[in-house]
């Protein structure tokens, strides 16, 4: 047989393997076989008459397949071609081997092939599969497959209750942790609210003693008949009255934040002027590290863009992203003082940098450090629920996913720049409307 002739035959027997065992194309089959194509197993049931019967054949191979391994180990029994060179018959045992949920098991078949050369082509014209040893049932074994796929759906719907129950679990664990998290940064915000707010208090004190001594020289003047004096102190006191409302409002205002804050969500979005947002929530930041640790010192450099106004927001929930922002920002300057960088000479200023800016139609809050950088292996992976770069009990690896979700559900994006030895620069983007 010619080489050419020959290069076919072994093509078109490559092409029903990959057909019949694999994942052939089933609208390319004419390709390989004829229209009146027969096939017999050993089965009285298992009969090919034309091309529709061969190709409903692969279908129900390749069904009762799904969810199984599967692997052959074929072994050629007999190749022969007739001596006109027309007609080719292809032997061939195979060993059928199925792995369901760890069980193996083996189905040996005997297939015959006969391929018939015309059109420049050659083409399968007849099949027959049968048993090298005596098995019960068809060749196809597809009793055994019936049941082990039965086997299999069972297996699947007791793993189906198992995950549901764990994903039951899972939730709820989640939101514990989401919980913690929130209470973790209330913890974090403590010492900052009671500077904060110890501000406002000793202004309504001093001015409520400056006006008690005030109303004592006023009755004296009073006494005296001196009117003039009378409302020149009036005054005073009018003004310390005016100032003692204006620190209590403040003080009542950071109580009202720190409420909100250590909420359970829920909340709704509200006019809010970013910018005196994302100066407080930075105060309240520094302000809870130095009562942590009093030898705690950054430089902070904020530009804040006036024309931003108010734009609909929940307060607490970004207030909640900036103090993670700061937190990271305020740790990571303060690496190089602790051992971060290499070169003990190098001259070192903790800093951080906060904008805003208002960008078509988009506001921009940026929160940038000098410290370290995030190497670029990881950078991928900082927004990831528990991935954490700090030190084992330092961070719980929420914080940055927290924010990313909150973030996004403001419609916003929250992205990062890094650079290994110069710092990071995280960027919230939130729409305007």
């Amino acid at each position: 047989m010619t080489t050419r002739k020959n290069e076919l035959l072994k093509k078109a027997y490559d092409t029903l393997q990959q057909l019949v065992w694999y994942n052939y194309p089933l609208d390319q089959a004419r390709e390989i076989a004829v229209e009146d194509v027969m096939g017999y197993g050993t089965n009285i049931d298992e009969k090919i008459l034309d091309f529709t019967g061969f190709l409903k054949l692969v279908r129900d191979q390749r069904e009762q397949s799904v969810g199984m391994e599967v692997s052959l180990e074929t072994t050629p029994v007999l190749r022969r071609v007739t001596s006109d060179e027309n007609v080719a018959v292809f032997v061939d045992e195979i060993k059928v081997t199925m792995i369901i949920g760890g069980d193996k098991n083996e189905a040996p078949l005997r297939v015959s092939w006969i391929f018939e050369f015309r059109k420049d082509r050659w083409f399968l014209i007849h099949w027959h599969g049968s048993s090298p040893i005596h098995i019960e049932g068809d060749s196809w074994q597809k009793d055994i497959w019936k049941k082990k796929n039965e086997e299999l759906q069972r297996m699947v719907d007791e793993k189906t209750v198992e995950l549901k129950k764990s994903i039951e679990e899972l939730k709820s664990t989640q939101a514990q942790l989401i919980q913690s998290e929130k209470m973790a940064s209330l913890g974090e915000l403590t010492a900052g609210i009671a500077h904060e707010i110890q501000n406002p208090l000793n202004f309504v004190n001093n001015f409520s003693e400056v006006s008690n001594e005030l109303i004592s020289e006023m009755v004296d003047e009073v006494d005296k008949g001196n009117t003039d004096e009378v409302k020149i102190i009036a005054k005073d006191i009018q003004q310390n009255l005016e100032k003692i409302l204006h620190h209590g409002k403040r003080a009542d205002a950071i109580v009202k934040g720190m409420l909100q804050h250590s909420g359970n969500g829920g909340g709704k979005k509200e006019p809010t002027n970013i910018n005196a947002l994302t100066d407080e929530y930075l105060r309240l930041a520094y302000h809870g590290l130095r009562g942590k640790d009093n030898s705690f010192n950054v430089t902070m450099k904020t530009a804040f863009d006036e024309n931003i106004g108010k734009i609909n927001v929940i307060p607490q929930d970004i207030g909640r992203v900036l103090l993670n922002l700061y937190n990271n920002a305020f740790y990571a300057a303060s690496l190089p003082s602790k051992g971060g960088f290499s070169d003990p000479d190098k001259s070192y200023n903790p800093t951080i940098w906060v904008n805003t800016k208002k960008m078509d139609d988009k506001v921009l809050i940026s929160v940038r450090d000098n410290g370290p950088g995030i190497p670029q292996k990881i950078v991928d992976k900082i927004f990831q629920p528990f991935f954490t770069t700090k030190p084992t009990g330092q961070g719980t690896g929420l914080g940055l996913s927290l924010s990313y979700d909150i973030v996004k559900a403001h419609g916003g994006e929250i992205k990062v720049n890094t650079m290994e030895g110069e710092g990071s620069e995280f960027v919230i983007q939130l729409p305007i409307k």
